[in-house]
């Protein structure tokens, strides 16, 4: 049975500007980290895999002292872990208030997939807390309670490293040639080609100059019929109109994997 992987944040809804971000920064104000993101700080933070890495990011000794941090590791990782606690619920919050709308495209080939017997999944490397609200304000209910969650510090290792798509294929039975991935990063996309996935790419506010290179599609995004989708290269040819369809996503299955310019360099 073939199954479509989604990641969360930028690719179920765009979440990253309008949520993760003014969420940080609540919680930096909250605990007196003199922190605050601008958008152009935080376009360089997601290159960072995790919230708790990111907040840990900011942990310079001459910040740790300044906030009274103790000079103890677990007791520093404890305390991020507390802010990134606190993060998370304001996160949520937002996600709650119907503040990150699903991205084009998202319901309708959810419920498409669905209704083929396709099995759905949701593998990210944010708190599986807010990956479940945003899953839900997304796509609803019932068809969210269809989707397999794999998220958060369930795995060593979190993007570009390909442990949680590893994982999901393990707990999910299926090999690489049973799934698609939609990813919206480069970090997103280097997990899942080295788990051996093929990905399609729906590029998100902060990841339009990635490196998409491997890819089997990149388009703006899934596309709707009021919110039309733009391709931005198409190694396999596969000539979407306005939509991405489940026809092209089974023809995706069906064509080798595109060849990457780094593997051809080392024949």
């Amino acid at each position: 049975m073939p199954h479509l992987l989604f990641d969360c944040d930028g690719v179920l809804a765009d979440t990253e500007r309008n949520g993760h971000l003014p969420a940080f920064n609540q919680t930096f104000a909250e605990f007196g980290v003199p922190v605050h993101w601008s958008d152009a700080a935080y376009a360089r933070k997601v290159l960072i895999g995790g919230g708790k890495e990111r907040m840990a990011s900011v942990v310079t000794a001459e910040l740790a002292a300044e906030i009274g941090l103790p000079d103890d590791e677990d007791a520093r990782r404890e305390a991020i872990a507390r802010w990134h606690r606190r993060k998370t619920e304001i996160y949520t919050e937002r996600v709650e208030h119907g503040e990150l709308p699903a991205r084009p495209g998202i319901v309708r080939i959810t419920t498409a997939a669905a209704a083929a017997g396709w099995g759905l999944a949701v593998a990210s490397t944010s708190a599986e807390a807010s990956v479940r609200a945003v899953l839900v304000h997304a796509v609803g209910e019932e068809l969210a309670a269809r989707f397999s969650v794999f998220a958060g510090d369930v795995v060593p290792h979190k993007k570009p490293a390909p442990d949680i798509y590893l994982l999901a294929l393990t707990e999910l039975g299926i090999s690489p040639d049973e799934a698609i991935v939609v990813e919206d990063s480069g970090n997103g996309l280097e997990a899942a080609l080295a788990a051996g996935l093929r990905t399609i790419i729906t590029v998100s506010a902060y990841t339009t100059d990635d490196d998409f290179d491997g890819a089997a599609l990149v388009v703006s995004s899934l596309g709707d019929d009021d919110e039309p989708a733009t391709v931005i290269d198409d190694p396999l040819v596969l000539r979407p109109g306005h939509v991405v369809t489940l026809d092209e996503l089974n023809t995706v299955l069906t064509r080798p994997r595109p060849a990457r310019a780094a593997d051809d360099e080392t024949r």
